[in-house]
């Protein structure tokens, strides 16, 4: 469920529809405003956390963090942002109610049809306290399912997860729009999923 800020700034990309389609907590962050607050949120993120939207909307996403959070890894996302890159974080976060829990945090940059940033995605999978495996786990089910893609494929895959729109991967690799929709549509059904926002973490988990 992207929230109203979106629609009233009369912008769109195709993992802002798409993410409230996914079953993972995600999350959209607009870097060009002060502080890269939170825009948009689904209902995983706010079943996760605890949180209302109307709690967090217009926050950085820095209020999960508590005492135990570590810096290592928050600067490991700083960096990312900074350098406009994808990058996958395993921190200790905080619900609402206080309570912590292991957190897989993957960002990702969305750039609009000029190539400026315009977002950020964030999406969190939590890691249950007796399973130190998941993280790697799911690190190789990314490459697995990677594995399976053509090689055009994997390259419009990989420009995805930089944040690149279609337009912009169709120019890059001199293909029509439309070849490239059809390959997104074909990868999307070899990930299992039907969304853009959970094929960029697949291709990021997966290390593309």
């Amino acid at each position: 469920m992207p929230t109203e800020p979106i629609a009233a700034r009369g912008k769109r990309h195709p993992v802002l529809d798409s993410i409230r389609h996914s079953p993972i907590a995600t999350v959209v962050s607009d870097p060009n405003q002060p502080d890269n607050p939170l825009i948009a949120v689904n209902r995983a993120f706010l079943d996760l956390t605890g949180y209302d939207a109307v709690d967090i909307i217009g926050r950085n996403c820095r209020f999960l963090r508590g005492a135990d959070t570590d810096t290592a890894q928050t600067e490991k996302l700083r960096r990312a942002i900074s350098e406009q890159k994808p990058t996958l974080a395993e921190l200790v976060n905080y619900r609402k109610d206080g309570t912590k829990f292991r957190n897989a945090v993957m960002l990702a940059p969305l750039f609009d049809a000029d190539g400026r940033i315009e977002f950020f995605i964030g999406s969190q999978v939590e890691i249950p306290r007796a399973d130190d495996s998941i993280a790697a786990i799911r690190q190789q089910q990314a490459v697995d399912l990677v594995g399976t893609l053509s090689p055009r494929q994997r390259e419009i895959l990989q420009l995805m997860a930089q944040g690149y729109r279609t337009k912009q991967i169709a120019y890059m690799l001199t293909l029509s729009e439309k070849t490239v929709q059809m390959h997104r549509m074909l990868l999307f059904r070899k990930l299992s999923t039907s969304n853009a926002a959970d094929a960029v973490r697949i291709a990021v988990e997966a290390g593309l």
